[in-house]
């Protein structure tokens, strides 16, 4: 008792010397900035690790989703050749859906018969596809399967949904999946019973070992700029276009922004202050060979809408023809914030011409023009010399699926991959509640495409 006694009298002797007491107050400061620097390390660690995960979840969910709409295409494919296309698309996404669920950290029991529903997906379509290859149609029984495989897929693609929004509301977190992740996972794909995976494998085991703007938006590039017409600008005349354009009345400044050079286009790119604003919001790019608008874009708050869907498409309509734009039909649009975006595609001779493509931007309070974009009518528009409708309208739609319900045909141009054009004929349909467009060649009768037209309360877009 007395030595113990002694060593905490030395102590505090020690801890008197001013020297002693500065080590122990360094070694104090060094622990506690090493346990601020380890904390953060680990919330740096942990932060890089939500962001990897929620990266491959959502890859997951937009390859599931290309998945689901390559099943639905298939279902109405009516030629092996475009049939052989699809199901190798649904093949390719089932692959990649696959390699992001694994970067997932959940182990459960679900989530390996969601590994085994996408492997027995891609290796079912790459088999059909095989037998399409061959100039083989599909069975009966091939489109049933299909069609059950859809409907897993649709169920899916779903939970897959549900569970996003979970993420998002912060009500379920990796670290917890990660931690939990039978229990967690489970209460997540509650809508698809153990039942359903069951039958799913018992269904498929035979066949073991054996993925917008608007449709045709992503082909309006061309590397001859047909609509590209004109001489060559300089700066201060495309200055003078803008202000035309925009209108010189409401144009209180104007300053060039950049040219730029390193784009399908070289452009004139201007920065615009309006009348009514208090700071520069808009934005208008012209082109150097023949001052055209390729762009013009601002933004502002729209507190409610007053104008329907069928108003805004007149408006964007009349101020195409306005500004020289003629024969410009509506097709596709997204609705956003109060402001809506429609896709206007060139008509001649009543045939609709995809490539030729403009979209504009228009606010549903008070109609006002807030943007346009030119690019694919700048790329492609020209007169076409329409070939010759040898498959009539009737034997267009002879061999189509016979589930498919007609609502409509038309005549079309679509672009190819290949940046080529087809005369096709545009057949919308139904099947079940899902819509279809499909092209069939004028010329040959060949199946070339089908769309799934996905209808939402914000806008009529297409897979």
């Amino acid at each position: 008792m007395n030595k113990i006694k002694a060593k905490l009298l030395d102590w505090k002797d020690r801890l008197k010397d001013r020297k002693m007491l500065s080590i122990i107050v360094v070694m104090f400061a060094i622990i506690i900035a090493l346990a601020i620097f380890i904390y953060k390390k680990q919330n740096d660690y942990r932060l890089a690790s939500e962001n990897q995960y929620n990266m491959a979840f959502y890859e997951l969910v937009d390859y599931v989703q290309n998945v689901e709409t390559f099943l639905a295409k298939s279902l109405i494919s009516s030629t092996p050749e475009h049939g052989a296309e699809t199901l190798t698309n649904v093949w390719r996404e089932a692959n990649l859906a696959q390699v992001y669920l694994s970067q997932l950290p959940i182990e459960s029991v679900e989530l390996e018969k969601t590994q085994k529903f996408l492997n027995q997906v891609s290796d079912y379509s790459y088999s059909l596809s095989r037998k399409n290859i061959y100039d083989e149609k599909l069975t009966d029984e091939d489109l049933k399967n299909l069609e059950e495989l859809h409907n897993y897929s649709v169920e899916l693609e779903n939970t897959l949904n549900q569970l996003s929004a979970d993420i998002n509301d912060g009500r379920v977190k990796w670290g917890e999946l990660t931690e939990k992740g039978t229990v967690a996972f489970a209460q997540e794909v509650s809508n698809i019973s153990k039942d359903s995976f069951s039958n799913l494998e018992a269904n498929f085991h035979e066949f073991l070992g054996l993925i917008y703007d608007g449709a045709f938006s992503e082909h309006i590039t061309s590397k001859e700029k047909k609509g590209l017409t004109g001489e060559n600008i300089t700066q201060e005349e495309a200055q003078e276009i803008a202000k035309k354009f925009i209108g010189e009345n409401i144009v209180q400044d104007i300053q060039f922004s950049s040219k730029s050079e390193n784009t399908s286009m070289t452009t004139y790119d201007f920065n615009v202050k309006v009348n009514g604003e208090d700071e520069n919001n808009m934005n208008i790019s012209v082109t150097e060979k023949g001052g055209h608008i390729v762009f013009m874009n601002y933004n502002r708050d729209v507190q409610a809408e007053t104008i329907s869907q069928e108003r805004a498409n007149e408006i964007g309509k009349k101020y195409l023809e306005e500004k020289g734009f003629k024969n410009m039909k509506e097709t596709y649009f997204l609705k956003e914030s109060g402001i809506v975006t429609i896709n206007y595609a060139y008509q001649q001779d009543d045939i609709t011409v995809y490539p030729d493509l403009i979209k504009v931007k228009i606010a549903l309070d008070n109609g006002e023009i807030m943007g346009i974009e030119t690019t694919g009518y700048l790329n492609n528009h020209e007169e076409r010399k329409i070939g010759e409708v040898k498959i009539s309208k009737e034997d267009a739609i002879k061999n189509l699926n016979k589930k498919l319900e007609i609502k409509s045909q038309n005549l079309a141009i679509i672009p190819t991959e290949w940046q080529s054009e087809i005369l096709c004929w545009e057949i919308k349909g139904k099947v079940d509640e899902t819509d279809f467009l499909v092209y069939i060649n004028a010329e040959t009768g060949k199946e070339e495409d089908i769309l799934v037209i996905v209808n939402t309360p914000n806008g009529t877009l297409t897979h």
